[in-house]
């Protein structure tokens, strides 16, 4: 297997994980006043980490354990980052661990939610465009 190979599918298993994750956070909206908000919001986090994770192997940028979007998008050259505000990428950090542990939070809203799946769709389809067909195809 060629080093091109090899890097096609390190990205193909981020962009796999990414799209469980995808999937997850669509579906769950689909339950609407039964929707768990919390995870929603968690599973768009990690959606756009996981991409975020796949741009980074491209590149050939090595990147430490952690769900801080900002951490990641800064290791990015500015060409290669996607479009997403300081507060989006702040919020989205948040819903990494602040939602998917007990705590003294506020409930999250649906509307909330939704926007969540929002950023995380556009963000989503943004690096998709820019990853190598061989590594978004469903492996058999």
């Amino acid at each position: 297997m060629s080093s091109q190979d090899e890097i096609a599918e390190i990205i193909y298993q981020w962009v796999a994980k990414a799209e469980n994750d995808w999937k997850n956070a669509s579906y769950m909206l689909r339950l609407k006043t039964d929707c768990p908000t919390d995870t929603v919001c968690f599973h768009a986090q990690q959606c756009v980490e996981k991409y975020i994770k796949a741009l980074l192997v491209l590149k050939g940028t090595d990147f430490p354990k952690t769900h801080d979007i900002a951490r990641l998008m800064a290791l990015l050259p500015a060409v290669w980052r996607p479009r997403i505000t300081d507060a989006e990428q702040e919020k989205l950090t948040d819903y990494a661990a602040i939602s998917r542990y007990p705590g003294d939070y506020e409930p999250i809203a649906l509307s909330e939610a939704q926007n969540a799946v929002k950023i995380a769709r556009r963000i989503r389809k943004e690096i998709r465009a820019v990853l190598p067909e061989p590594s978004l195809k469903k492996r058999k």
